[in-house]
């Protein structure tokens, strides 16, 4: 079995070459849940729906998230009823939220409501949430603390951001088979997601950066960092908050108790060196995914590492 650590857009690039270049059934993936939020009285979990979509052959992938041909009717009727229509949520992909919603409210795990998701929709791959307790990501800017969301998606990531903390963290667990995963993996992969807002909350639940430090599995890692831009989204600006050095090189630092190797960006060859003195073996690659081609290219690129 592959075990796979990621978060949404990013990660579920590499997720869909994985999953094309072995039996989809042999991977396994840890998902963050820190930017889970409620939405018009809906829990909705974008990074773990983001993987099912994906791995269901569902996602927008133009958007890269939600779902593909979906319409916005519902939140344009919200809307004219006074209600924020910041987050962007289809009326197909409404239906998933109100099911997870009532599921949980009945007293199901946020991780069976999960693994039921992805068998109704045909994915043979385990997804599996980092933790069935309520987490979440809260950012603080100078004009005070918000969430994970508002920050990334209302405010389109643009306030200055003084710190990062994950509210709930401490009295959390890994959710049912999370360890038993990260013990029983042939390799282990760190998708290119965002290290502090995707990556991060996975590896602060307690137990599960031991699992990976006492793992005799190899780990490999793939950089969101090329020079020192993040692929997408805000990882960059949110490394340097972290003491991180915004490039491969932070990465690899943030990583560097458990991680086996890390696939750079061939742009950073010159950090191999200073990756290297970390214990980390580094391997450049064109790691920019714009088609499925790429994706897969990437994945096979990995799983040879491992």
């Amino acid at each position: 079995m592959i075990l796979a650590l990621t978060g949404g857009t990013g990660g579920a690039k590499l997720i869909q070459g994985l999953a094309a270049e072995i039996d989809p059934a042999e991977l396994t993936i840890i998902c963050n849940t820190a930017d889970d939020a409620i939405f018009h009285g809906l829990y909705v979990s974008p990074d773990i729906d983001t993987i099912i979509y994906t791995l269901a052959g569902l996602l927008d992938q133009e958007k890269g998230w939600g779902l593909a041909g979906d319409s916005f009717a519902a939140l344009e009727q919200l809307g004219r009823l006074g209600e924020e229509m910041w987050f962007k949520l289809g009326d197909k992909d409404l239906a998933t939220h109100i099911r997870r919603t009532r599921l949980l409210s009945a007293g199901h795990k946020l991780s069976e409501v999960t693994d039921w998701m992805r068998t109704v929709l045909g994915v043979k791959s385990k997804v599996l949430p980092m933790s069935d307790d309520r987490i979440e990501t809260r950012v603080v800017t100078a004009a005070g603390e918000i969430s994970f969301q508002e920050y990334f998606v209302r405010e389109r990531w643009s306030p200055e951001v003084h710190q990062v903390f994950f509210a709930g963290i401490d009295k959390s667990i890994p959710s049912p088979g999370v360890l038993t995963a990260i013990r029983n993996a042939r390799g282990i992969i760190v998708c290119p997601s965002n290290p502090v807002t995707s990556i991060g909350p996975i590896l602060a639940v307690p137990g599960i950066r031991r699992a990976l430090v006492e793992s005799k599995s190899r780990v490999v890692g793939v950089s969101p960092i090329i020079g020192s831009s993040s692929l997408s989204g805000p990882a960059h600006k949110l490394m340097k908050v972290t003491d991180l050095e915004s490039s491969a090189a932070g990465v690899a630092q943030g990583y560097a108790d458990f991680l086996t190797a890390l696939v750079i960006g061939v742009e950073d060859e010159g950090l191999q060196p200073c990756i290297e003195k970390l214990g980390i073996k580094a391997v450049s690659a064109n790691i920019r995914m714009n088609s499925l081609a790429d994706k897969r290219r990437l994945a096979r690129e990995v799983l040879a590492l491992v």
